[in-house]
């Protein structure tokens, strides 16, 4: 998922990250108004991540939203 398919599925995705983070408030979550790099960085400050693994962490619960998504897409076909 680039940055902009990020930011414009933001409102959409913003609960899925509650789910999968439930350490991020809402007041994180629209402070940083859908920017990838910044929930890196809060993933970072509120779980100890370093850099790499926040990137890791949410490069693959992006895959799995996307992942999510073409099931769905297939079973209303």
């Amino acid at each position: 998922m680039n940055k902009e398919q990020f930011l414009g599925q933001w409102k959409i995705l913003k609960g899925k990250v509650k789910e999968k983070w439930g350490k991020l408030t809402d007041d994180d979550l629209n402070k940083i108004e859908g920017k990838r790099d910044q929930l890196c960085g809060l993933l970072e400050k509120k779980y100890g991540y370093n850099k790499e693994r926040a990137e890791a962490e949410l490069a693959d619960w992006e895959k799995e939203i996307e992942v999510e998504h073409h099931d769905t897409a297939q079973k209303r076909r």
